[in-house]
């Protein structure tokens, strides 16, 4: 492998993920409940948990073809499916109830992500994330890596709502290589559990793929090999070329 000047990292599934305790689905179901019932509008769970899927099936499509969607376009969806008789005030607030539900929320961390984090920062290498966003914000993303203390590793980020694009298009590759300082795509790897987006867009680019698989190992009828594949992350360091 040609020597790495950088390496960069998808967000989901790459350096967090969602159990139980930190499912966004679930605190917006809770929280769109509550609400309405204040206002005297009894909704059932199974049928907010049905208006989310459908509205989630919804944005899937658009983020194949690369239309970019917010969260608050999002619950705009997901309200015009329940069609529920409410007010424009209460509308507002639902849909910041949807967008911010991830503000102070826990997710968990990837298994050894801040040690290899550590380890390829002390090796001398840049560090990026390169993240599709989905119903969430990255202004609530970065804040909670700061929060658990991933943020200071990483010299630059490419968010999908910022940049403007999905992977695996060239644009948000390319503002993540911008932001490490235009190194040759040659000598960048980038992380990733998906094939059709991280694998795909970082071989496109030139990039040496790896697939992450330690929390979803994404099928092969998904989209192409990587270049390597690791579940575990004590094995990147050597993979690219570090050895202690």
């Amino acid at each position: 492998m040609t020597t790495l000047e950088a390496i960069t990292f998808d967000h989901w599934n790459t350096l967090v993920y969602e159990d139980e305790n930190s499912n966004l689905s679930h605190r917006r179901i809770d929280g769109w409940v509550a609400r309405l019932a204040e206002e005297g509008h009894a909704l059932e769970d199974h049928a907010l948990r049905d208006a989310f899927n459908t509205t989630w099936e919804a944005f899937t499509v658009d983020w194949h073809a690369g239309v970019q969607r917010s969260g608050a376009d999002a619950a705009r969806h997901a309200l015009s499916i329940l069609e529920l008789p409410i007010t424009d005030e209460l509308t507002g607030e639902l849909i910041d109830l949807f967008v911010h539900a991830g503000h102070g929320i826990d997710f968990q961390l990837c298994p050894g992500i801040e040690q290899v984090l550590r380890t390829l920062k002390d090796a001398g290498l840049k560090i990026g994330i390169v993240c599709d966003v989905g119903f969430t914000p990255s202004t609530h993303l970065r804040e909670h890596l700061d929060r658990r203390g991933l943020l200071q590793y990483f010299d630059g980020w490419s968010f999908s709502d910022e940049v403007g694009a999905y992977k695996p298009d060239k644009l948000i590759f390319d503002h993540a290589l911008g932001t490490l300082g235009d190194p040759s795509p040659d000598r960048v790897a980038h992380v990733g559990d998906l094939r059709r987006t991280d694998v795909a867009g970082a071989l496109a680019m030139g990039m040496t793929a790896i697939r992450y698989a330690g929390v979803f190992d994404d099928p092969p009828e998904n989209g192409p090999d990587a270049t390597f594949t690791v579940a575990n992350y004590a094995e990147l360091p050597a993979l690219v070329g570090i050895t202690s």
